[in-house]
C-alpha cells in the first residue's frame, strides 16, 4: 500500500512538472531600425554669403544641412529652408519685417504653433529664451505626440525682426520612430536661436 501511495505521489509531481518546462510564447516588443546621426559641427549662415539676399541676421546652422532659398525666383526672400535629406528632415523658416505689425505676427505665431494642432498633439510644451545682449526674444514648442511638426519655434526684438522655424519629416509621424532624430535637431535648433544675432 505504500509502494502504491508513493508510485501516486510521483506521478503527480511529475505531472505538475511537466506542463511547466513549455515555454511559453511571449510577443517581441515593437522595435525600430538603429538611426546613425552625425557628429555635430556648425557654420555660420551670414545672409550676403549664403544666397540670402536681404535677409539681417545671421545663426550658426549644422554643417550636415543643406540650405535652399524658396521660392527660386526670389519673390519672397525670407522664405528658405535647412534641408536634411538622409533623414527627410527639413527646418522651414519664415523671416519678416515687424512694420507696426507685431501683435498681428503674434497671433499668427499663436495660430501655426498651437491652434493648428492642439487637436493632435498630446501635449505642448514651451521653452522661453531672452538674449538681452542681443535682443533675441523666443519661445521654442515641443509638440509631443504623432504630429505634423514637433518642434516650431520664433525669435524676435519686438520691434523690427521676426523669425519662424518649423521643423518637418516627409514620413507619416510617429513620435516613437522619430524620437530620436527629433530630439537631435531639437538640439540644433536651440543652438541655432542661441546663436541669432540681428543685424542693426
Amino acid at each position: 500500500m505504500r509502494i502504491k501511495t508513493n508510485s501516486f505521489i510521483f506521478i503527480l509531481i511529475i505531472l505538475a512538472w511537466f506542463p511547466s518546462c513549455k515555454e511559453v510564447a511571449v510577443p517581441k516588443p515593437r522595435g525600430y531600425f538603429r538611426i546613425n546621426l552625425p557628429h555635430r559641427k556648425y557654420v555660420l549662415f551670414d545672409a550676403g554669403k549664403t544666397g540670402g539676399k536681404n535677409l539681417p541676421f545671421s545663426f550658426e546652422y549644422p554643417a550636415y544641412g543643406h540650405l535652399s532659398f524658396r521660392p527660386e525666383n526670389g519673390s519672397q526672400p525670407g522664405w528658405f529652408n535647412i534641408e536634411f535629406p538622409k533623414y527627410k528632415a527639413k527646418i522651414y523658416f519664415t523671416y519678416k519685417d515687424v512694420k507696426n505689425n507685431f501683435a498681428g505676427l503674434m497671433e499668427q505665431t499663436y495660430k501655426m504653433n498651437v491652434k493648428n494642432h492642439i487637436e493632435k498633439a498630446d501635449a505642448i510644451n514651451e521653452k522661453e529664451f531672452n538674449n538681452f545682449k542681443d535682443k533675441v526674444y523666443g519661445v521654442l514648442y515641443d509638440l509631443k505626440g504623432n504630429t505634423a511638426t514637433a518642434v516650431q519655434f520664433y525669435a524676435t526684438d519686438s520691434t523690427s525682426h521676426y523669425l519662424r522655424g518649423s521643423l518637418y519629416f516627409s514620413a507619416e509621424p510617429n513620435s516613437d520612430s522619430l524620437a530620436p532624430v527629433i530630439n537631435f535637431f531639437r538640439q540644433d535648433i536651440i543652438h541655432l536661436i542661441e546663436t541669432l544675432k540681428w543685424e542693426k
